[in-house]
């Protein structure tokens, strides 16, 4: 459930102008500061996901990786898309908490299978 949340989010985000899309386009994003978050699909290529972590490692901009290319261009209405970042302040720290929402879900599935 909180996996459709996040990609609701990403779209609502999209209508309002607040996300970038694209390794360029977030790369530069990254190095101006302008990104706040950065989502990567879990089927990017290794070179792709190599270069936007160090990115954004080296601008201290928070990057995670979730759902696949399709996922995440549909929830924004485009066709496929490896690279979303967000540039507002507000929906990436709402997005982030949804996903520490989905890691604490995890860490409890893993402590009640032990």
């Amino acid at each position: 459930m909180t996996k459709q949340k996040i990609l609701q989010l990403l779209g609502l985000a999209t209508r309002a102008r607040m996300t970038i899309s694209g390794e360029e386009m977030t790369v530069s994003e990254v190095r101006k500061g302008k990104a706040k978050l950065v989502i990567i699909s879990e089927d990017a290529s290794d070179n792709t996901s190599k270069k936007l972590h160090d990115k954004c490692k080296s601008n201290g901009v928070e990057l995670r990786v979730f759902g696949s290319r399709f996922e995440l261009g549909h929830a924004i209405g485009k066709e496929e898309r490896v690279v979303i970042a967000i540039t507002d302040k507000g929906f990436a720290k709402k997005i982030t908490s949804l996903f520490e929402e989905i890691n604490r879900g995890r860490a409890d599935d893993q402590n009640s299978s032990t």
